[in-house]
């Protein structure tokens, strides 16, 4: 930079004793964008390869938005470079003296007026949208984390009655501040699967059987809601049971598929139960298959 401003001066004062010399005007010109252009390609490669390593989906796509403008500057740069040589050894390969009738006619003016100006947009955009993005999606997971604890709260009434030890601490299952979503959210979650673990003793085989046949006559055994619906069943029978202190005749069932495979984080065992729940409350699926496992039961003599 230093080099270039220090030419620049040089060619400024020797310009103002020769002022129409159209050499000079060019190479003033020539060593500025020059500088330009080598400034934007080492931007364009930052900016690329941060976007590259970036795990925010905002900044790695505003970035590679920054990247896109550098691209439209270095081609303004090239042209601007075509037409100095042009001037500087009169060579005549650019008119002089035409006017833009939009941005994009004629062709000429897509290179000298487009390009800067859809750089100048796209770099501003891609370096400000991070920072609009974040505290949006932010606003966004504190409502989801609040809406899925509100959505979790049937199911975890149902496990923590026959479980109560699985309850941390007396918390408050409706009103819940945004600010502290992300805390009883886990909590929530944490407390569910622990109840979900105190029923292993009472998980009916017999019904997992059921519900899976049940759902491959209506096409859906094979599906993650399926599998969500088949656990709900499985997990509905077995609060049943722990509540009159029946456990299964039959063989144990076994963890839903996939559960080995889930992510181990907050978003994915909480989708996962919101499924379940969503089973375990509304599905007619769950509520035919537990009622005819009770109805069995019943009809076994207690020894």
């Amino acid at each position: 930079m230093v080099s270039a401003v220090s030419v620049m001066s040089g060619l400024f004062i020797a310009g103002d004793e020769d002022r129409f010399s159209p050499q000079l005007y060019a190479l003033y010109l020539f060593v500025y964008i020059t500088y330009l252009g080598i400034t934007v390609g080492e931007f364009l490669v930052q900016t690329w390869k941060q976007s590259c390593r970036s795990r925010r989906t905002s900044q790695r796509i505003g970035l590679r938005l920054a990247s896109a403008g550098c691209a439209s500057a270095l081609v303004y740069c090239c042209y601007k470079i075509f037409t100095l040589v042009s001037l500087g050894f009169d060579l005549g390969l650019i008119t002089h003296g035409y006017r833009c009738s939009s941005i994009f006619t004629p062709v000429r003016c897509t290179f000298s007026v487009a390009a800067p100006a859809v750089s100048v947009l796209l770099v501003v955009s891609g370096l400000t949208l991070p920072a609009l993005a974040w505290p949006i999606s932010q606003l966004a997971r504190k409502r989801w984390e609040t809406r899925s604890f509100k959505a979790l709260a049937p199911l975890w009434s149902e496990l923590a009655e026959v479980s109560p030890d699985i309850v941390l601490a007396t918390i408050n299952s409706g009103e819940v501040a945004e600010a502290d979503a992300d805390f009883f959210l886990h909590r929530r979650v944490i407390e569910i699967n622990d109840g979900i673990l105190t029923l292993r003793a009472y998980r009916s085989g017999r019904v997992q059987q059921a519900t899976t046949h049940a759902l491959a006559q209506l096409g859906e055994a094979d599906t993650l809601r399926g599998y969500a619906t088949v656990e709900a069943a499985v997990l509905k029978d077995a609060v049943r049971a722990k509540h009159r202190g029946l456990r299964p005749n039959g063989d144990i069932a076994r963890p839903a598929p996939g559960t080995d495979e889930r992510e181990g984080n907050l978003r994915a065992e909480t989708e996962w139960l919101l499924l379940v729940a969503q089973a375990y409350a509304n599905s007619d699926v769950v509520r035919a298959t537990t009622t005819e496992a009770a109805q069995e039961k019943e009809a076994v003599p207690t020894p």
